[in-house]
C-alpha cells in the first residue's frame, strides 16, 4: 500500500510528458527537463507526506520557497513554477483532480537580461577565421556560420538540414523548427555561395560509396553534425577571430541576425516569422537590445553628452 501513491504519481508524470510530445511537438530535451522538475517536485512532496493529486498551494509555495533558499535563480525557479502550472492545469482538465493548486502562485521577479549580440565586424571575423582553416574543414565551418547568421537559426535545425533543402540552390530555407513547424528563411547572396562551395567537398566527409541525407553529415550515432561539436569549433573560430570565446555561442548568432536586421530596418513581424517564434512577445526584446545600442550612441557620441549642466538658478 505505501508504493501504490509512488506509482500512481509516476503515471500522472508520464500521462503529461505523453501529452507534451503528442500535441505540441515537445524535443526530447524539453521532455528531459520537465520530467526532472516535475520529480524534485514529487520527492520534495514526499517528504511532507503529499502527492501531486492531493498537494496544496501552501506545500507548493513552501517548495519555490526552497529553491530559493538553495539559491536557484529567480528565471529557474520561474521555469520550474511554468511546469506546475502546465502540470496542475493537465491533470485539472484531466478530471485527476477538481481544483489547480498552481493557479495563485506568484511567479519570482525577473530582471530583463538582453541578448549577448556580435557587432558585424565581429561576425564576418569569425567567417573569416573559419575560412582560413584547411578546405574541407574550414568549407564547413564557414558555411554553417554563413547560414546560421543568414537564417537566424536555431542550432538544432542548423545541424539537422536535410541535403534536399539546398540541392537546387534555394533563395529560400526549408526549415523545420520547434513543433515540427515549416517556416521559409530568405538566403542571402554569401550563404549560397558556401553552400555551393560546401557540396563540391562535402563528399570528403563521407567513406567512399556512403551518402547522408543530411548537409552536414557525420560518421557518429546521430549521422549529422551534433550541436556539441558545433559548439566546439564555434570556440576555436572565436580564438582564430580574436573574439572572448565566453561571448560566443550558436544562440548569440541567432540574436545576431534578429538585431542587425531590426538595426537595418526590418519589421519585427518579420523577424519572428524568420526565428520562427510562435509570440511576438519573444522577439520583441531584441527592440531592447536596439534601444540599450541607441541610448548608448547618444551618451557617447553626442556633442552635449557630456556637458556639464548648469545648477538650477545659475
Amino acid at each position: 500500500m505505501k508504493r501504490k501513491p509512488a506509482l500512481q504519481r509516476a503515471r500522472e508524470a508520464e500521462a503529461f510528458l505523453e501529452m507534451l510530445q503528442a500535441e505540441r511537438g515537445a524535443s526530447k530535451n524539453t521532455l528531459a527537463a520537465y520530467g526532472a522538475d516535475l520529480g524534485d517536485l514529487q520527492g520534495f512532496l514526499a517528504r511532507r507526506k503529499q502527492t501531486l493529486l492531493d498537494a496544496d498551494a501552501t506545500a507548493l509555495r513552501a517548495y519555490l520557497k526552497s529553491l530559493d533558499y538553495v539559491g536557484m535563480t529567480p528565471r529557474t525557479v520561474a521555469r520550474r513554477l511554468s511546469v506546475m502550472r502546465q502540470f496542475f492545469r493537465f491533470v485539472l482538465a484531466e478530471r485527476m483532480r477538481e481544483d489547480d493548486p498552481a493557479s495563485t502562485l506568484d511567479s519570482p521577479k525577473l530582471g530583463r537580461p538582453l541578448p549577448k549580440v556580435l557587432s558585424r565586424d565581429e561576425v564576418d571575423r569569425l567567417i573569416d577565421a573559419a575560412r582560413a582553416k584547411d578546405e574541407t574543414d574550414g568549407g564547413r565551418m564557414a558555411t554553417l556560420l554563413e547560414i546560421l547568421y543568414a537564417a537566424g537559426l536555431r542550432v538544432s535545425e542548423l545541424v539537422t538540414l536535410p541535403l534536399s533543402a539546398v540541392e537546387r540552390d534555394p533563395s529560400m530555407l526549408m526549415v523545420r523548427g520547434k513543433g515540427d513547424k515549416e517556416r521559409l528563411v530568405p538566403l542571402s547572396d554569401p550563404a549560397r555561395v558556401a553552400i555551393a562551395a560546401w557540396l563540391r567537398i562535402r563528399g570528403v566527409t563521407l567513406g567512399e560509396g556512403e551518402t547522408s541525407r543530411f548537409l552536414f553529415p557525420s560518421r557518429g550515432r546521430t549521422g549529422h553534425l551534433t550541436r556539441q561539436r558545433f559548439a566546439q569549433l564555434l570556440k576555436e573560430a572565436a580564438l582564430g577571430a580574436g573574439i572572448d570565446p565566453a561571448r560566443v555561442s550558436p544562440h548569440v548568432l541567432r540574436h545576431a541576425f534578429a538585431s542587425h536586421l531590426l538595426e537595418g530596418g526590418a519589421d519585427l513581424r518579420s523577424v519572428q516569422m524568420m526565428l520562427g517564434h510562435a509570440d511576438i512577445a519573444t522577439t520583441q526584446i531584441y527592440t531592447h537590445v536596439l534601444d540599450e545600442k541607441l541610448r548608448s550612441l547618444v551618451q557617447d557620441k553626442h556633442p552635449l553628452a557630456r556637458r556639464k549642466r548648469r545648477p538650477a538658478g545659475g
